[in-house]
């Protein structure tokens, strides 16, 4: 019996290696749509050069107005009036000026660019969610109650589908 378990084994060792290798799943890669859709950029969109940009800059005369597509109703829907009046600051990753815009910048830069923070439209109360989820879920280090209060209203006033 003792023969016929280690002959067994033997066996299916012998299987197992003359199968050929196992086949890996194909998984599509999520970066590529990415490069294919690059995400919604409301101060960006697709076609406006960016005022970073060396191409728009070399060309003389050329000035690239990046609020030009926030102005405009997108899809038939109406321009919001706090992104036309609010002008993206360089120096801040292109978040629009207002109070809150600097401490918002600096806390939020540390994990993601701007561009994350430019492309959401989500509730106000989506927005508490997120920073729960970045304290606890990602380790994202908490400001005093204050800074936490203003960046909250900073992002709820330009970033939220409730205004």
């Amino acid at each position: 019996m003792r023969q016929f378990k280690t002959i067994a084994a033997g066996l299916t060792a012998a299987a197992l290696l003359t199968a050929g290798p196992a086949r890996a799943q194909a998984v599509p890669d999520p970066m590529t749509a990415l490069l294919e859709h690059p995400p919604y950029d409301a101060l960006h969109p697709a076609g406006t050069p960016r005022t970073d940009d060396h191409a728009v800059a070399a060309q003389p005369g050329t000035v690239a107005d990046p609020m030009a597509a926030a102005v405009q109703p997108q899809d038939g829907a109406a321009a919001r009036d706090d992104l036309a009046q609010a002008a993206p600051n360089p120096e801040f990753g292109d978040l629009p000026d207002g109070p809150g815009a600097e401490e918002t910048y600096y806390q939020c830069v540390a994990c993601h660019s701007t561009a994350i923070i430019r492309q959401q439209r989500v509730t106000d109360a989506r927005w508490d969610y997120l920073w729960q989820w970045m304290v606890e879920a990602q380790g994202m280090v908490e400001p005093d109650e204050e800074t936490k209060r203003v960046i909250l209203a900073y992002l709820k006033q330009h970033f939220s589908s409730e205004r």
